[in-house]
């Protein structure tokens, strides 16, 4: 699940038979004891559609910055499916055709990158840049990105003025006072309003299921009998979703970062235990920094290291740093480190710099860039739909007392994203749109072995998320990289894992036991 920076704060169907022409449409009653008939005849009629229509590909649009040779598409899905002949809405979809031969092809592989509100456009790119870690499966899948409802240029919500979502310095997430808890709460109760006000027909429909029941349609849409995909992050609830909704539809699935999909776990509590894992993470960090203090003179010891960043947050608290920095946007730029291990020498460094005298670089970094009204826009539409998907997808608690007291109690052990998070999902506790019960994840018949991939010391999404999916989904085979935590495995380097998930892709094949990899490289300063 994906934080969004801006905001200072933390801050993703059924047994198969042909009909019309679809490629292997779901059966209605499978679908149905999960989420309803209406539903399950619904995507049986869009994606009966979708596969007479296909795809017309053609040179993407010039300002999406998606050059030749990918193309791109639309697909049109229901926005309620339980009126599959009513309003459509269009989502956008990529590729980038296999390099292989004829006989290597095996068909398209759909990414999703999480969020929710994440678009995967820019997955055919792998193959572009020739993405070493990604050249065989490249022979034999096309690689198809696709923009989620209301993500990007798929009917794009959004909830807030994007220049105004952006406007620095923001509150400090932490409170001083009761009265400080009243100025968020009414933030957050306004964001809700705004999210109904500027996109109330969609909010009903932003749901897990039902971008579920869209991959199926693009499914269908490419000419594809089943689904290979690969998820990451909230791409991996996506997936859960999509293979207790669609087992037999699934031909090969790699979740990588895993959501605990547990139904008491969405969203409120995955919320809760990502606050504890974050902290986690970014004591490992500091040891890092301190570990590399002939680099940084930062701090020889995490003590030190924490102490720094405790002086740094109070001072921009008092004095933003250059007007718009405060704590706030720090918590914003330096969340990216307990993410992923890419940023860790970066963020030291641009810290390094600050403490040596270099402000601009800080403020580069942490500010918003008001000039940036694409960017502005992009950032305010995808924390619009990790919103809207999450407060849609289940029941939130609406007592203030609750969160208040949960928030308050683990902020005292972990600090440094609690109350971050915390307003980030507090619209959901006024949410002005019906929210629904959580899927049963559960294996359904057909499903085939499902990869999951995952480090022990995840932020964003903790370890016993991929336990749980592992236990929920038979036949599943689990890599655990152990004593590592940046987020989204399968993009780094580690030979343990890359031959695996090239061997999973290229043949379906999985070790006949559970496989724990040791770390990749640590970063260097």
């Amino acid at each position: 699940m994906k934080r969004t920076a801006v905001l200072g704060s933390a801050g993703t169907l059924i047994a198969g038979t042909l009909i019309a022409g679809a490629i292997a449409a779901p059966a209605a009653g499978a679908a149905g004891r999960h989420h309803g008939d209406q539903e399950a005849r619904g995507v049986q009629t869009a994606a009966a559609r979708a596969a007479r229509t296909g795809i017309d590909w053609t040179d993407c649009p010039a300002d999406w910055a998606i050059a030749a040779p990918i193309q791109c598409g639309w697909v049109s899905v229901p926005l309620d499916y339980s009126k599959p002949n009513g309003k459509q809405i269009k989502l956008a979809v990529d590729r980038h055709v296999s390099t292989g031969t004829k006989d290597e092809r095996q068909g398209a592989l759909v990414y999703n990158p999480g969020g929710p509100g994440g678009s995967g456009m820019a997955f055919p790119k792998r193959i572009v840049t020739k993405n070493p870690l990604w050249t065989k499966a490249a022979k034999a899948y096309d690689f198809v990105g696709f923009d989620p409802r209301g993500v990007g240029h798929s009917a794009p919500i959004s909830c807030i003025d994007p220049q105004e979502f952006v406007k620095a310095p923001k509150a400090d997430p932490v409170p001083d006072s009761e009265a400080d808890k009243r100025a968020q709460r009414k933030l957050a109760a306004e964001y809700a309003d705004g999210c109904a006000e500027r996109s109330g027909d969609m909010l009903p429909h932003m749901t897990t299921p039902n971008t579920a029941r869209d991959l199926d349609v693009i499914r269908a849409a490419l000419g594809e009998k089943k689904l290979n995909f690969l998820g990451v992050s909230y791409g991996t609830y996506l997936g859960a979703v999509y293979g207790t909704l669609f087992p037999s539809h699934v031909r090969r699935m790699i979740v990588d970062s895993v959501v605990n999909p547990a139904k008491d776990n969405i969203w409120y509590e995955a919320n809760l235990n990502q606050d504890i894992a974050f902290q986690t993470r970014w004591n490992d960090w500091k040891a890092w920094v301190a570990k590399n203090d002939a680099a940084y003179h930062i701090g020889d010891t995490p003590e030190k290291v924490e102490q720094a960043w405790l002086t740094l947050r109070a001072a921009a608290k008092k004095n933003p740093i250059g007007g718009v920095v405060g704590p706030a946007e720090l918590i914003g730029f330096f969340q990216s480190a307990p993410y992923y291990d890419s940023a860790w020498a970066p963020t030291a460094q641009t810290w390094s710099d600050y403490l040596g005298g270099d402000t601009q670089a800080l403020i580069d970094a942490a500010a918003p860039d008001l000039a940036d009204t694409a960017g502005n826009i992009s950032s305010e539409n995808g924390n619009a739909v990790y919103t809207a998907v999450e407060c849609a997808d289940a029941q939130w608690p609406t007592s203030w007392k609750k969160w208040d007291r949960d928030n308050t109690r683990l902020h005292k052990d972990y600090p440094f994203m609690t109350w971050a998070n915390a307003w980030m999902n507090l619209p959901c506790a006024t949410w002005p749109s019906k929210q629904q019960t959580p899927l049963d994840v559960r294996t359904g018949k057909g499903l085939p072995p499902v990869l999951i991939v995952q480090s022990t010391r995840d932020a964003a999404t903790p370890y016993e998320g991929a336990v749980e999916l592992h236990k929920r989904f038979k036949g599943s085979r689990l890599i655990t990289e152990k004593d590592a935590g940046s987020h989204g495995v399968t993009g780094l380097v580690n030979p343990c894992i890359n031959e695996r998930v090239d061997t999973y892709l290229l043949t379906g094949e999985t070790d006949r036991r559970d496989v724990t990899c040791t770390p990749h490289a640590t970063p260097k300063p």
